[in-house]
């Protein structure tokens, strides 16, 4: 799984993760978590929403998954679900 695919996964658990929690959660940096969030951001795929001193993250799960042709047009949603599904198997 791609660090972008692990960070909306992350976020679809808990809304409410810190940049540092997430980035501990993945092992990587903050600044890579920072990255991969901005480009998710500005891909339509999360939206930031203050609350307080902190961000909540929403994942717009009808938003397409790639814009690749191999994935059909196939949503985010549909992803994170099936990813969560087996993650509760284990």
């Amino acid at each position: 799984m791609t660090n972008h695919t692990q960070v909306l996964l992350a976020i679809s658990r808990d809304p409410d993760l810190r940049l540092r929690d997430i980035a501990d959660d993945l092992g990587i940096t903050v600044g890579s978590a920072q990255r991969i969030l901005s480009d998710l951001v500005d891909a339509g795929f999360v939206t930031r929403e203050r609350r307080g001193r902190r961000n909540r993250y929403v994942i717009d799960r009808g938003s397409d998954m790639l814009r690749h042709e191999a994935q059909g047009g196939r949503q985010i949603g549909g992803l994170l679900d099936l990813l969560e599904l087996n993650d509760r198997s284990d």
